[in-house]
């Protein structure tokens, strides 16, 4: 990836698995916003998850290499599987700043629920200051955004933004309980997501 980026949008989660509905955000996003690229970001080790709840760092990468290898505009970063300890997110965004430097901008991709919980997140307010979160929302629900803008007054009306996106009742906890119950997965991963999952025998004894 070229280094004169103005902006890079990053999507990050643990795709556990990435489904349409994070490639439909992230396009959305990146054609709303003027991105040169969204980086997709799977992440190492959750702080908020065990483990033993997710799927191994490899399969997760590989999968989120391919379901986005179609679009140029899409990259994949092993930064936060390459970190030990915890994957906090402004760890992720000062790295990417030093890789890409301080004049690109940086816009945080996620869901409503993700952006329900900013106030938890680690050096929330120091994150805040180094970039940009744009929560994705069905049509008609910024509500529960425009909480949050509230509540981080100035700068949350400064840094975090809304975006409706195209609805997809789409979520890998979902996907994943599909797969358990043997039923289809077609058409809600891409097509080379779900014949990896089936050579893997991924999700088939997992817990919920």
């Amino acid at each position: 990836m070229e280094q004169n980026i103005r902006k890079l949008g990053i999507m990050g989660g643990t795709f556990d698995p990435i489904h349409i509905g994070h490639l439909v955000t992230a396009e959305a996003v990146r054609m709303e916003y003027g991105l040169d690229v969204v980086l997709f970001v799977p992440a190492g080790h959750p702080p908020h998850k065990s483990d033993a709840l997710i799927t191994p760092m490899l399969h997760r990468y590989n999968m989120t290499v391919m379901a986005t290898c179609s679009n140029p505009f899409f990259y994949v970063s092993s930064i936060e599987m390459e970190r030990s300890g915890p994957s906090y997110t402004i760890d992720t965004v000062k790295e990417l700043i030093k890789q890409y430097g301080e004049q690109t901008e940086f816009y945080f991709i996620t869901g409503t629920d993700t952006i329900h919980e900013l106030p938890t997140w680690h050096n929330i307010t120091e994150l805040l200051q180094l970039c940009r979160f744009v929560g994705a929302t069905r049509p008609g629900c910024n509500s529960m955004v425009d909480s949050i803008i509230e509540r981080f007054g100035k700068i949350g009306s400064q840094r975090i933004h809304h975006l409706a996106t195209p609805e997809l009742e789409i979520s890998s906890t979902d996907i994943r309980e599909r797969i358990r119950e043997g039923r289809s997965i077609k058409y809600i991963v891409p097509e080379n997501v779900e014949r990896y999952i089936l050579k893997e025998n991924l999700y088939q004894y997992r817990s919920k």
